[in-house]
């Protein structure tokens, strides 16, 4: 089966395996999960990216839904992810479809499924979308060849299929949530880089209407991205780090391909990465707003984000790689006080307040909102988090290798090291990869200093190795992830 469902829904290249044919699969066990599991006739909501074919795309996955007598609300422009979501839950629709591949490279798209609840689909739903695939949609016999018009399928004519713009609606979620005339009092100038991608015109649109001062950059729809893949990290934003410091800006808020995930550069033009975002927030979230909730992250995010929880008094959950287990513990009735955050190493954070879903356009607009509330610029704020909770770097290595290589890493990693990296191991986890905590003498003489770890984990989704680390120190990460490499390739020598 060439439709494969990883941690947030199925992705493929481009005319090799994501063709009509493969869409309308997709589509078809997306129909049936629909019609066995949600209530068929509130319709489903599409949206799509600027990539190549998506609009296209996305009809064709309205005119499978319709054809099994589902109503369909096709956007009728592009769309961010987030907004595709809202509008599900606005509408009170069965579900949504997204065509994107997020921030892959530009030869890929994808399709995504977002819940009733305005989220991604949690693993219990992805799992049962899963078990249709290949099984065709009641009086179609080939999903794949669903060429007639025409056809009655389900037992009910083909529904309809409506355009609209979900982007009113959510344009002014996101204006109500931030404080915008703090934002415009601190005087603060932003650069705002959408990366080629959908969420391009909506803070424009938002800071032209309350007044501040902004460069929007990369706003021309391009699929082919030139020159970059859209995904809010190095190499992908030099060109940004140099445009926020030309501009003289406080800050460069940054959001991927489908703008559910966000980057950011401080007025040094200094990457501050997805996790020291996700501390800043959270910061703010627990010590300003003092919103109740718990805290969620991934396996493989900083843990500077427990020592904020635990100072806050706030209770921590760990869980996998992926945004759909921070949806599931959102929407788990038996957490006392509900999750007020989630996030994951990638840009993605939820805030539920908005949406059980990851906003990289809220989250830009609240870390604007954070540093006008502290009169800080984005730099001074990160390091007024590293001087209170220990300096935490952290660094990632994407391996693309062959699968007997990427099986062999994994296999010897789990093997019981006593070293790795040339470090003693302290500990492993292996909640989703294998992680080794390491005794680290370039940390001992630091001031609450970071622990050392390690991660690697094989994609769910795509050909590679991913080989994550996070220390005292840019040199120490540096130094462990290379050796983690040595170890991946040689055979079994850390």
């Amino acid at each position: 089966m060439v439709v494969k469902f990883g941690t947030d829904g199925w992705r493929g290249i481009i005319a090799d395996d994501f063709t009509y044919a493969n869409v309308r699969v997709a589509a078809a066990a997306i129909a049936n999960y629909v019609l066995e599991h949600e209530d068929a006739k509130a319709g489903v909501c599409i949206g799509y990216d600027t990539r190549f074919g998506s609009r296209s795309f996305a009809k064709v996955v309205a005119e499978v839904l319709a054809g099994a007598g589902i109503p369909v609300t096709l956007a009728n422009k592009v769309t961010p992810t987030p907004e595709l979501s809202f509008a599900v839950r606005g509408r009170k629709a069965a579900g949504g479809v997204m065509i994107t591949s997020s921030h892959n490279p530009a030869e890929w798209n994808g399709v995504k499924y977002k819940a009733s609840y305005g989220g991604s689909g949690s693993p219990a739903i992805i799992a049962s979308i899963e078990s249709y695939l290949g099984k065709p949609l009641p009086g179609l016999a080939d999903p794949a060849h669903d060429d007639d018009k025409t056809v009655v399928m389900n037992g009910a004519p083909r529904a309809k299929i409506e355009e609209v713009d979900f982007a009113p609606p959510y344009v002014a979620a996101l204006e109500a949530f931030v404080d915008l005339k703090a934002i415009k009092a601190s005087g603060y100038k932003f650069l705002i880089d959408v990366m080629y991608g959908a969420g391009a015109g909506y803070i424009a649109g938002i800071f032209t209407r309350a007044g501040i001062p902004f460069v929007e950059f990369r706003a021309e729809q391009n699929p082919a991205f030139p020159g970059i893949n859209p995904e809010p990290i190095m190499p992908n934003i030099a060109a940004t780090r140099e445009a926020v410091v030309k501009e003289k800006c406080a800050a460069g808020l940054i959001t991927d391909g489908d703008a559910d995930r966000i980057g950011a550069v401080d007025e040094h033009g200094n990457v501050v990465d997805a996790h020291k975002i996700y501390a800043v927030l959270l910061q703010w979230l627990l010590e300003r707003k003092k919103w109740p909730g718990d805290v969620t992250r991934a396996f493989n995010t900083t843990k500077m984000l427990d020592r904020i929880a635990a100072k806050h008094g706030r209770t921590l959950h760990e869980h996998g790689i992926g945004f759909k287990y921070v949806v599931d513990l959102m929407l788990d009735k038996k957490i006392a006080d509900g999750i007020l955050i989630g996030g994951e190493e990638s840009g993605g954070i939820g805030v539920s307040r908005h949406l059980p879903e990851r906003d990289g356009l809220l989250n830009s607009l609240l870390l604007a909102n954070v540093m006008a509330d502290e009169n800080k610029t984005l730099g001074e704020l990160v390091a007024a988090l590293q001087a209170e909770y220990g300096e935490h770097q952290y660094g990632r290595v994407d391996m693309h290798i062959t699968e007997e290589l990427k099986q062999s890493a994994i296999k010897r990693a789990g093997a019981g090291l006593k070293e790795m990296a040339g470090l003693k191991v302290l500990r492993t986890e292996s909640l989703d990869g294998i992680k080794f905590f390491l005794e680290n003498p370039a940390c001992a003489g630091k001031p609450n200093a970071a622990e050392t770890w390690l991660l690697l984990r094989a994609s769910g989704t795509e050909p590679l190795l991913r080989v994550y680390c996070e220390s005292c120190s840019q040199q120490s990460v540096q130094q462990v992830l290379k050796a983690a490499q040595a170890f991946v390739m040689q055979g079994g020598a850390a």
